[in-house]
């Protein structure tokens, strides 16, 4: 059973190239307005001077740096004035530039900022001013490599962790408001974050890497479809219910007032 959002103002992160374009131009097509945030004025002219004239829609830009206090603020006040904002897309955020233990601490920090805390104080912000104005659909752009840590970038992998956990907290926490939450988790994906990474994307096995554009389809049919998860590769859901099962079924042991028992401590 399908539910698809009902078209209001969508606002994206990240929009002026790869998956955050591209939520751009599918959102453009289902009769959403737009506010479209990056860093690149240029570019985002471009791309809203084009939706704007295939799709007939209304294109705002909102140029700024969400790596920066002042950026992520001034998203925030878009958002809490502009009371036609229903959709908010987190999309923003950088990759990898090698392995963590190598990677300038400065670089790190960034991605922390952009990933995580950028990410954090949006959808917060846009939460709180959805459930005054009696609704609205929060995504934010995770990954998969959040279930997977062990085989990536350490800080990269934790940041991502962080969005599906945030996430997934916020929807149990509002089950009977009119929020939607979607965390969505793309594998490899081809865009330009392989190029700024110095990475040939065409070297990587190509049964493992997702076109743009259907990764974003397959995203938008999950929100439609109202899950709060959307892995677009995965085949078969019931995997990961069963982790969500496993997660559950632990549950009851992660706090108690006695260790273990084969800890052999506490027992005196």
């Amino acid at each position: 059973m399908t539910n698809p959002i009902k078209a209001g103002t969508a606002l994206v992160t990240g929009a002026s190239s790869g998956i955050g374009a591209t939520y751009a131009e599918r959102l453009a097509r289902r009769g959403h307005d737009l506010v479209l945030v990056a860093r690149d004025k240029a570019r985002l002219e471009t791309l809203a001077e084009r939706l704007a004239a295939e799709t007939g829609v209304k294109v705002a830009i909102l140029p700024a740096d969400l790596g920066s206090e002042a950026g992520v603020r001034t998203v925030v006040d878009r958002i809490v004035a502009d009371t036609s904002i229903s959709l908010i897309v987190n999309n923003a955020g950088i990759g990898p530039d090698g392995p963590a233990l190598s990677s300038p601490p400065d670089y790190l920090d960034k991605m922390v900022s952009l990933n995580v805390t950028a990410v954090n104080t949006l959808t917060v912000a846009a939460a709180n001013a959805f459930q005054a104005r009696g609704g609205g659909t929060i995504v934010n752009i995770a990954s998969v490599v959040a279930l997977i840590p062990e085989r990536v970038h350490a800080t990269y992998a934790a940041s991502k962790a962080f969005v599906l956990a945030l996430t997934q907290s916020l929807a149990a926490q509002t089950p009977d408001s009119r929020l939607r939450f979607q965390a969505v988790l793309p594998g490899l994906t081809r865009t330009e974050i392989f190029e700024r990474a110095g990475v040939d994307i065409n070297g990587l096995d190509p049964s493992m890497v997702m076109e743009v554009g259907d990764m974003v389809d397959a995203a938008l049919a999950g929100l439609d479809q109202g899950e709060t998860v959307t892995i677009p590769s995965l085949p078969d859901p019931a995997k990961w219910d069963a982790i969500g099962g496993a997660r559950a079924a632990i549950g009851h042991d992660l706090s108690k007032n006695k260790p273990a028992a084969r800890y052999g401590v506490g027992t005196a």
